[in-house]
């Protein structure tokens, strides 16, 4: 679970930072809607966070991604830390 959390944490970094995004920001967070991501905001956001987690996200990727809680999965298959 402290792997999880560190993932989250790092999301809530590169949201602020990147995205502006003043909210507080939990695993159950909508991320189409409470972001706004068009496909900038989408294409900054998957950037910045193949940075800072020091993964690639590939083609597809995106799909079943609805919550924050969906994109911790993903990095964590990707093997962010």
């Amino acid at each position: 679970m402290a792997e999880a959390e560190s993932i989250l944490e790092g999301i809530r970094l590169v949201a602020r930072t990147h995205l502006s995004v003043e909210e507080p920001i939990s695993l159950d967070t909508p991320l189409v809607e409470a972001w706004r991501l068009d496909s900038l905001r989408m294409l900054t956001l998957v950037a910045e966070l193949e940075n800072h987690f020091q993964v690639i996200l590939e083609e597809g990727d995106e799909q079943g991604l609805h919550q924050v809680r969906d994109l911790v999965a993903l990095l964590q298959r990707r093997g962010a830390r």
